[in-house]
């Protein structure tokens, strides 16, 4: 693959996306993104982002996965129960040939999303169900862990999980060496552009262990703007400031680690 940005974790199957999405892509393509890894949150958007690979082939690299959190009809989000991973798990079997990855998967322990023990315990059985069907079909995992991260970098590890990326991470340095010990990875949005909570993790973070997302059509550098792929310049120009290095470098780098870690796309 030649250099180019690897968008680590977007959700291209979005509605937001719809109506324009050839313009998306054509920003995206000319922004010199090469690869798009591409995650879903329930089994209802497996088949668009299929649809979506063979409109767009090798720049659309699929993950299936149940996201801790469920939308149902409505705005509001409800903490995943065993039964909405039921549905999903043989699409994960059926396309694993076209998966780069299981994904989105993971824990929110956000006290609004989960306010009680049983939906934390229903949200670990499906976190750990998706963990083990990743090892099974050798996959990596593409994961969220808001208010939660600390669980779920040991929850990774007990299960034996070598090929992770924590998306968006906002745990404590301390837990993300654990990560880092472990061989995981860690991705950022253009929003992190924005917090200067996140300089001490990004400057301390080995750059062989971070790559770069959007996770669009969120977590743009404005909240009320849709986010689009082509963003991840942003995001590699800050890093690059902040570690004091090319923007080059940090694009090259970020690059190879996502292609050693979603091995697959190697292969597009």
């Amino acid at each position: 693959m030649e250099n180019g940005f690897v968008d680590c974790h977007c959700h291209i199957s979005a509605p937001e996306f719809e109506q324009d999405l050839d313009d998306v892509i054509k920003r995206t393509t000319q922004a010199g993104v090469k690869t798009l890894v591409a995650v879903t949150e329930g089994q209802g958007e497996f088949e668009r982002l299929l649809q979506l690979k063979k409109s767009y082939g090798a720049l659309i690299a699929p993950c299936f996965g149940v996201h801790p959190l469920q939308s149902d009809e409505g705005p509001d989000k409800r903490s995943v129960k065993p039964q909405d991973l039921e549905a999903a798990i043989p699409y994960f079997y059926k396309h694993s040939e076209e998966l780069v990855a299981i994904g989105e998967i993971g824990l929110d322990f956000t006290p609004w999303c989960a306010p009680t023990e049983q939906e934390k315990e229903d949200q670990m059985k499906v976190f750990i169900r998706q963990l083990e069907v990743a090892k099974e079909l050798n996959l990596p995992v593409n994961v969220h862990s808001r208010s939660a991260a600390k669980v779920t970098i040991s929850t990774m590890k007990e299960q034996g999980v070598s090929g992770a990326l924590l998306h968006n991470f906002a745990g404590k340095l301390s837990v993300a060496f654990d990560g880092v010990k472990a061989g995981y990875y860690f991705s950022f949005p253009p929003a992190v552009c924005t917090n200067p909570m996140k300089v001490k993790l990004i400057k301390q973070l080995p750059l062989e262990h971070i790559c770069l997302e959007t996770d669009s059509p969120a977590l743009g550098l404005n909240k009320h703007e849709r986010n689009e792929p082509c963003n991840i310049a942003l995001v590699c120009q800050y890093i690059a400031q902040i570690k004091g290095l090319s923007t080059e470098a940090v694009q090259f780098v970020t690059s190879q680690n996502a292609q050693r870690l979603f091995t697959k796309i190697h292969q597009k």
